[in-house]
């Protein structure tokens, strides 16, 4: 996510001609999007990256679902 953040500053900064980025060619902004989608359209895909914050959300989930019921159980109620 940080590099989206990044490729909008520059982008927004290139627009408005600041004086550093003034002479930076487009081409490199728009290369790093292409890199950003590379990331996350293929790569992050493969090192499995998205999946492993979905497992643990979802055992974070079932964890607390299952200390409720336990604590249910030892207070009498169900």
């Amino acid at each position: 996510m940080p590099i989206i953040i990044v490729i909008a500053l520059l982008s927004l900064l290139k627009y408005l001609e600041v004086s550093f980025l003034d002479n930076l060619s487009w081409w490199w902004i728009v290369g790093l999007a292409f890199a950003a989608f590379l990331w996350f359209e293929f790569f992050e895909r493969m090192l499995g990256l998205d999946k492993r914050k979905d497992h643990a959300h979802f055992e974070k989930i079932k964890n607390e679902r299952v200390k409720r019921a336990f604590d249910n159980k030892k207070n009498g109620k169900r």
